[in-house]
């Protein structure tokens, strides 16, 4: 019985987020074609999330340690072990443009969106990568923050625990003396395992906005790397062993 319910949410979800979508969809466009609007697609983004967990009865409690401020740019950096944290990171503050896997732009409409909107990188080129972090070193300088997975995708067979990350945002915090914060999506494995099932759970979520890491003369990639790591890593373990 509570497999068929946690399936018959799970198709409410999904078909909400496809409906919805679509209903914001004429919306993106007109940031996206109007020079100088991208800015106001991304806050839509925002306020869609919102909604969106709303609608489909999700609390996510959000837990702010960092301070940040109005119209500086950060660099957010989370774990990824569920397609559900890409959404849920839409209630990062601020004008914040996400770095996506490049596959992401052949999905019908929302990879219009989010090549427009955001940043794709593929992995498996030297030159896309190179590129990406070109648009990302030019979002930054433009007030925006950006949104990272630092493990690269979900590849982690041992949820919570995280599988390293790889150097790019680190080489780009040093570079661009940006301040890193770390955050920790605590069950998002649980309430939609990555598992090929996509069966959602009926659990509460939680974010945790961890305080900025900031670069300094000192710094190294590694030293930052792992320091980010050993935050968001720290939260997993201490929720997990709550929950």
């Amino acid at each position: 019985m509570i497999k068929l319910l946690r399936r018959i949410y799970s198709i409410y979800a999904g078909l909400l987020f496809i409906l919805s979508f679509l209903a914001i969809f004429p919306f993106f466009l007109i940031c996206i074609w109007i020079p100088g609007w991208k800015r106001f697609g991304r806050k839509i983004n925002r306020y869609w999330a919102k909604i969106y967990f709303s609608l489909i009865f999700l609390p996510v409690k959000v837990e702010q340690r960092a301070k940040l401020e109005k119209g500086k740019s950060y660099i957010f950096l989370a774990n990824h072990f569920s397609y559900l944290d890409i959404a849920m990171m839409g209630f990062i503050p601020g004008d914040v443009q996400f770095i996506g896997k490049a596959s992401i732009r052949k999905a019908p409409l929302f990879g219009y969106y989010f090549k427009n909107l955001h940043i794709a990188v593929d992995r498996s080129k030297i030159k896309s990568r190179a590129e990406t972090m070109r648009r990302a070193g030019v979002a930054l300088e433009q007030k925006s923050s950006i949104v990272l997975f630092p493990e690269g995708g979900i590849y982690t067979t041992e949820p919570p625990k995280m599988v390293p990350f790889k150097n790019g945002a680190f080489r780009l915090a040093i570079e661009k003396q940006i301040p890193i914060i770390p955050v920790t999506l605590s069950f998002n494995h649980l309430i939609l395992p990555e598992d090929g099932r996509f069966l959602l759970d009926f659990k509460k979520a939680k974010m945790v906005i961890h305080e900025g890491i900031i670069p300094n003369g000192a710094s190294t990639e590694e030293s930052l790397k792992e320091k980010c790591f050993q935050v968001i890593q720290n939260q997993l373990n201490r929720d997990n062993q709550e929950h």
